[in-house]
């Protein structure tokens, strides 16, 4: 069970960089606020559920973790700051709310990096590999999900111009193709060690064409969708790679728990 709350906090945290960062690199002047604001929220209440999970669960946390309290501390901050931040997009502080964002990412950062289990007896190289893991793995979720909700705030605001939606579309194919490099190497890692039990190849293969083969898939479909353009389509597509990007993030992280490799 602890192993679950401990993925669960992981995947927060890393959703939480990514998205942040995702937001932060949005043009801004060609979104209206309400776009930053709410998602700040919904930010906050995932991290909500991060804090309860560390708190009702320190003892767990306390045996596998660097340090519970930077951690929790971080969760704390996450919460407190995407508040901030919401309310800074609320009265149009476009330069404080951008500040505000790319501070909330790297809080986020800071904490998927800590929360993960026996980081402190790793070598330098298995430490590099595990910081690239959760920088790669929040982008691809981070960049999938932001760009999904900005195509649904097309719905609110059909008038904005498709820059920042194609923008997000971009960086997340530079996402894919980053979090391919590091679970590839971290594969190799494992089967170089040759600790892989025949068991885990099937959700191996189930991860890889989830998370790299779907999400690409996906993120295609959709930008071939936003030069028709027809953003609704897009958004439904874009739907389907959050599903697809989900479940291959949340397999890795299952599957690297046994491994001390990203896979």
């Amino acid at each position: 069970m602890e192993v679950l709350w401990q993925i669960l906090v992981q995947f927060i945290f890393r959703l939480s960089f990514g998205l942040a960062f995702g937001m932060a690199v949005t043009p801004s002047r060609l979104v209206t606020s309400g776009f930053f604001r709410v998602h700040l929220w919904v930010l906050m209440g995932v991290n909500t559920l991060a804090v309860l999970a560390l708190y009702s669960n320190q003892m767990a946390f306390e045996t596998r973790i660097v340090s519970w309290p930077m951690t929790f501390g971080c969760a704390i901050g996450l919460v407190v700051l995407s508040y901030v931040g919401a309310v800074v997009w609320l009265y149009e502080g476009t330069r404080s709310g951008v500040f505000v964002l790319f501070v909330v990412a790297l809080v986020a950062l800071l904490a998927a990096v800590s929360a993960t289990p026996g980081l402190s007896e790793m070598s330098l190289f298995r430490r590099s590999l595990i910081c690239l893991d959760s920088i790669t793995g929040g982008l691809l979720v981070g960049m999938m999900l932001a760009a999904m909700f900005l195509g649904h705030w097309y719905l609110n605001t059909p008038t904005m111009q498709l820059l920042p939606l194609n923008r997000l579309i971009t960086i997340l194919f530079a996402a894919i193709l980053l979090r391919a490099v590091v679970c590839g190497v971290g594969l190799g890692m494992v089967i170089s060690a040759e600790t892989v039990p025949s068991f885990n190849w099937i959700f191996l293969v189930f991860r890889w064409l989830s998370g790299f083969v779907g999400a690409f898939s996906m993120a295609w479909l959709a930008w071939l969708t936003l030069k028709i353009p027809n953003t609704q389509s897009a958004t439904g597509i874009l739907y389907a790679g959050v599903t697809f990007v989900f479940i291959g993030e949340l397999v890795s992280l299952l599957l690297s728990v046994d491994q001390l490799y990203p896979l």
